[in-house]
């Protein structure tokens, strides 16, 4: 998170949510054993897991990494048979590019837009609430 700081700060909410992260699934992405990316998810509840944190280089950008980290958070949801993911990530009515390129990437993966937020971290980063289908809902499950 330290390495991108354009999506993560400040330094005190960094080194919260590493400690954080240790409760957590966490899956890492590595480039000739050095981390490149990673996936933090946090359980909700038996339906529902939360891309908490996800980060990859900003060198690595559109190499299929964060694709692959995505993928690979998608499989343990299936595994543990979670039916919805979710991603809770900054509004486009807060302008601020490098976020342009985050939601893209969540739409692109199969996020749907399901609210904002307008004071759920403060007033000036509003926060799109995000959902993603793992599996169907069946009657029984619920």
């Amino acid at each position: 998170m330290n390495a991108l700081p354009e999506w993560f700060s400040p330094p005190e909410d960094i080194v919260n949510k590493s400690v954080i992260h240790r409760e957590y699934p966490f899956i890492v992405a590595y480039d000739s054993g050095k981390a490149v990316g990673f996936a933090a998810l946090k359980i909700h509840n038996r339906y529902t897991a939360d891309v908490y944190n996800f980060g990859v280089l900003r060198e690595y950008h559109r190499t299929g990494i964060g694709h692959q980290l995505m993928d690979a958070c998608v499989q343990y949801c299936k595994e543990k048979h979670y039916q919805f993911l979710t991603v809770k990530t900054l509004d486009e009515s807060a302008v601020y590019e490098p976020y342009n390129g985050t939601r893209a990437f969540y739409k692109k993966e199969g996020f749907y837009p399901l609210e904002v937020f307008t004071t759920f971290w403060d007033e000036e980063n509003p926060c799109l609430f995000m959902v993603k289908v793992i599996s169907e809902v069946k009657e029984n499950d619920y």
